[in-house]
């Protein structure tokens, strides 16, 4: 079966060579472009499976391609990984607020990009056209019909904050969402009080888990994800 094009927007020659090689290697067509404004035209155009950004481009900078490709209908559904150099976290967490999926740290080893390339493939084919209204993950089991958490065949008792931020979490394994979008999506925009202080949710998730309490992940200075 034919792979997913990869769209990479990169100016570092090395880097660019290198992925290239190793993701092509691996069975996926890679297609390049040095800057941001190409990018962004680029992607348009030939409507890639998946786009790996630098943040760090000259003239329009990754932050922008981000949002421009997001705002676009075309475009929006692309899953982006982005790349950026240790200490960009305010970067990190706006380019996810933005809409990105996930982020790779520089320096990263080729193994590392093709293992997160494959894991957001994976989401995506996971993704339902209709209403989901089930996930199962190990022992957990939600039901949004029903709104009813099970761990281990037993149903475990959930507030409506805690089941929104559990699902949303759950049906994107891998995903990172920051604390705001996890206000958001709790929320949910209905007109009663919910608690905003995520970290205190994910607290009292984590225990009702019990043996899945790894379940939920944290990432330093960004938010959280469920583990793949």
């Amino acid at each position: 079966m034919a792979k997913e094009t990869i769209l990479l927007i990169e100016d570092d020659p090395d880097i660019v060579e290198l992925l290239q090689y190793r993701l092509e290697r691996e069975g996926y067509p890679v297609i390049t472009a040095r800057d941001g404004e190409r990018g962004v035209q680029t992607a348009k155009q030939r409507k890639p499976g998946v786009i790996l950004l630098d943040l760090m481009l000259p003239g329009v900078d990754g932050l922008e391609v981000c949002r421009r490709l997001k705002q676009d209908e075309t475009t929006r559904d692309i899953p982006i990984l982005m790349v950026t150099a240790k200490g960009e976290e305010s970067d990190i967490v706006t380019g996810l607020e933005l809409g990105a999926d996930d982020y790779i740290a520089k320096p990263f080893s080729p193994r590392e990009v093709i293992a997160r390339v494959r894991a957001v493939l994976r989401r995506g084919t996971q993704r339902e056209n209709g209403k989901r209204t089930r996930i199962e993950l190990g022992d957990v089991v939600l039901d949004k019909e029903r709104h009813e958490v099970s761990v281990a065949g037993s149903v475990v008792p959930f507030t409506l904050a805690e089941f929104r931020l559990l699902w949303t979490l759950a049906a994107q394994p891998g995903r990172v969402y920051t604390r705001d979008d996890l206000v958001d999506r709790i929320t949910g925009g209905d007109a009663v009080i919910i608690d905003r202080n995520v970290d205190v949710h994910v607290s009292s998730i984590r225990k009702k888990l019990g043996s899945d309490v790894n379940l939920i992940g944290t990432v330093r200075g960004v938010g959280y994800k469920c583990l793949d």
